[in-house]
């Protein structure tokens, strides 16, 4: 007997349950398709392809370079693969994106019409989206019932599986690796391997050194951009290098703590992404909260550049845009933090950060980033509300306390003292002079004020409900 298993978002051996039941048979094809005719405008971005290319990498490794790469619609490279080799059973880890499921209905359909036995199974959640719903079987708006009520009292999550044997993993000419053309063209991409290293070897790494730390201050630290409490596990988890059974049985197996639950919580908050994505598939694209749509964005070119690039003068902002830029990463409370600004204090459309991040963020997630980013704008299910507009002076002054992240990336306001290090245009003259900083040369002047943007964002708020 033989099968095939399509490999997707779930680049790993371990606890990979399609792998294993693909396994069960003499001899398995192991296919992997780059598919960016289906994908449309969620095609993945720039630093996303980064990762991939070198996470493909490591899987074709640790299967004795026998994995096959395509490139193109898997809608007509499987059937054509499962002939070729006699395939009698297809098997693939399910996906969440609306684009993903529309196109995988089609291809279970069609192999199964020619009598080849196809099974998805579940490799990327604990729990899946429809088997968590209120008593009335809709599903749930608000994080904490969903949570505590939908997710926690369905039972624990099953225990993480152990890579299968693969007795005889068959050979196809596929596409080389490098042919998909997967890295930049220009060197954007060389400050990377500071997020960890693609692969399900980095993410043990990874995931090793995170249960070495025993999670110590995850609670109270994450917020700190400086500290090194956040896990970095987020890429490998969008590419499943890593399950989240995984990420879930590490920490369970640690002694009860506030440090725990919280990172448990957080593997919580991507479930209810992904709930809110299966459930509501326009979220990328349309407020969820529909009175929004009324609400008078607007469209600012240059604002949006001088945002991505780091170039505000606001210097927290700056520095997570850096961050980002640099690395193809950014501190969770930064993600807030230029978020909020660039929706509420510049007053653009949060489709154009959602649209930004998910070009440079290595682990952007459909899932996480749409709903993340209409949770910032007030327009999301369980959001802020608009009116609460993050202040990003501060901000840096509570989480960036001692400057150490702001300083690491903002280099040239490096020698203010901390007292005028996140907000320069108020500092005396003398102390910029002494700083060596001239506003408006090497550091810009803020590109808006930030009392006086705050309060147009909510007028245009109090119009909207007129």
């Amino acid at each position: 007997m033989r099968s095939l298993h399509w490999f997707r978002q779930d680049l790993r051996l371990q606890d990979n349950p399609a792998l294993t039941a693909a396994a069960a048979a003499d001899e398995v094809l192991c296919v992997y398709v780059l598919d960016e005719r289906n994908a449309g405008g969620w095609a993945l971005g720039g630093a996303s392809r980064w990762w991939l290319h070198h996470s493909l990498q490591a899987l074709d490794r640790a299967l004795d370079g026998r994995l096959v790469v395509c490139e193109g619609d898997p809608r007509e490279l499987l059937p054509t693969l499962v002939e070729a080799h006699a395939i009698d059973a297809v098997h693939w880890n399910r996906c969440y994106e609306p684009w993903r499921i529309r196109r995988d209905a089609e291809i279970k359909r069609a192999l199964s019409e020619r009598g080849v036995d196809v099974s998805s199974h579940n490799g990327s959640l604990l729990w899946e989206p429809w088997s968590v719903t209120k008593a009335d079987k809709t599903p749930y708006k608000v994080f904490t019932p969903f949570y505590r009520k939908g997710c926690l009292s369905a039972g624990a999550p099953r225990a993480p599986l152990a890579a299968p044997v693969l007795r005889t993993v068959l050979s196809d000419t596929g596409s080389d690796i490098d042919a998909l053309g997967l890295l930049p063209a220009v060197p954007w991409a060389s400050g990377f391997d500071a997020v960890g290293q693609p692969g399900e070897a980095g993410a043990h790494a990874r995931l090793d050194a995170v249960r070495t730390r025993g999670l110590a201050h995850y609670a109270s630290g994450r917020d700190r951009p400086a500290a090194e409490t956040v896990t970095r596990l987020s890429p490998h988890l969008q590419f499943g290098e890593l399950s989240p059974n995984q990420a879930w049985a590490m920490a369970r197996a640690l002694p009860d703590s506030d440090d725990v639950d919280r990172f448990c919580t957080e593997l919580g908050w991507r479930e209810f992404s992904h709930h809110l994505l299966f459930h509501w598939p326009s979220l990328p694209s349309e407020n969820w909260q529909p009175k929004f749509n009324a609400m008078p964005w607007r469209d600012e070119p240059a604002m949006r550049r001088a945002w991505e690039r780091g170039r505000t003068g606001i210097p927290i902002v700056d520095a997570g845009m850096r961050e980002l830029w640099a690395t193809g990463y950014m501190h969770n409370r930064v993600r807030m933090v230029v978020g909020s600004f660039l929706v509420k204090n510049l007053l653009q459309h949060w489709r154009h950060g959602a649209a930004w991040f998910h070009d440079t963020l290595v682990d952007a997630s459909l899932a996480n980033n749409s709903a993340s980013w209409q949770w910032v704008a007030g327009s999301g299910a369980d959001a802020a509300p608009f009116f609460r507009i993050f202040n990003p002076v501060t901000q840096g002054e509570k989480f960036d306390a001692e400057g150490e992240y702001t300083r690491r990336w903002v280099p040239e306001l490096a020698r203010l003292p901390n007292k005028h290090l996140f907000a320069p245009w108020l500092a005396p003259h003398t102390v910029l002079a002494d700083a060596g900083v001239t506003l408006g040369v090497s550091y810009p002047h803020p590109i808006v004020d930030l009392a006086a943007s705050r309060k147009a964002a909510l007028d245009a708020l109090a119009n909207t409900k007129a």
